[in-house]
């Protein structure tokens, strides 16, 4: 048995424009190829494809079966034939990107759709990991792209571009004692701070530590159901508060010692001895020209 593409093309076609004169149009072929092409289509199959009995032929109970079985073919025609030509282009197979909590996730949905459409054939793994754990990985070679908040101290073979900042806000249950209260920055060193934790320690861990006691999370959205509990208070993002269904349980008080929001630089950071491709550097670009809170 042998299947062309010419063949599967011209069924395809015939299918969807309702005729062999239309398809012939579309395919730019003569009304006889087509009809020649799909004929020989059904002797190697072994089944008719169409029943021609009326004006128009129209598709048999086998027919409709095997169209989505030739598509798919023809799909993934098309999927080789952009895989091959992103090779040819050195466009890269497969990206690593590691992206802090603190980037807004609305904003990644619409850059990676973008993406997306642009290098449809490069595979992509998002990575979620807290910030020294996003440097850590650049520097592993675990990811190629990193967003994060700013290091007081960045390892000298890591590149950074300042994208935005992100407020943080401070946050606690409906029922905790900071509540329903203006609090001044002493009070706050004597109730639990629920903090993010890395996988890893570093010097970034302790960054914002105001309490005593402390209990460590891994999720910023962990951290407000913890919260809603009256358990303690955190410094949250303001985008992660607005979108968390549990906002109106939450409470953000009055503070004597500012105006509320604690800024966090954002910056993306990336491995400056490897070299980009067309996509990696892409996407550098979009995440510096996409600025967060500026």
């Amino acid at each position: 048995m042998s299947i062309s593409m010419d063949q599967l093309e011209a069924f395809v076609s015939a299918a969807e424009k309702g005729s062999f004169s239309a398809a012939g149009r579309a395919l730019r072929k003569a009304q006889s190829a087509v009809s020649t092409q799909v004929s020989n289509l059904e002797t190697d199959l072994g089944v008719m494809l169409f029943d021609r009995a009326g004006r128009n032929p129209s598709l048999t109970a086998a027919g409709e079966r095997l169209l989505a079985e030739a598509k798919l073919i023809l799909d993934r025609r098309e999927h080789l034939i952009g895989v091959a030509a992103s090779f040819e282009a050195h466009v890269e197979k497969r990206l690593v990107v590691a992206i802090d909590e603190l980037y807004p996730e609305h904003v990644q949905g619409e850059l990676f759709a973008e993406f997306a459409t642009l290098f449809p054939h490069v595979e992509l793994e998002l990575l979620f990991p807290m910030m020294e754990d996003v440097s850590n990985m650049i520097l592993d070679g675990k990811a190629d792209i990193g967003v994060m908040w700013r290091q007081e101290s960045l390892p000298a073979e890591l590149g950074f571009h300042t994208i935005g900042w992100v407020p943080l806000k401070l946050v606690c249950g409906s029922n905790h004692p900071l509540a329903h209260t203006v609090v001044d920055w002493e009070e706050l060193k004597r109730h639990r701070q629920i903090m993010v934790t890395l996988r890893s320690e570093g010097t970034e861990k302790h960054r914002l530590r105001v309490a005593a006691e402390v209990w460590w999370v891994e999720s910023h959205w962990v951290i407000l159901q913890i919260l809603k509990q009256g358990i303690g208070w955190a410094l949250i993002p303001d985008h992660i508060i607005a979108r968390s269904p549990i906002a109106k349980d939450l409470v953000m008080p009055a503070l004597r010692f500012d105006e509320g929001a604690h800024p966090v630089a954002l910056e993306l950071v990336w491995h400056k001895q490897r070299p980009s491709g067309p996509a990696a550097t892409w996407l550098r670009e979009r995440f510096a020209a996409t600025k967060i809170y500026t």
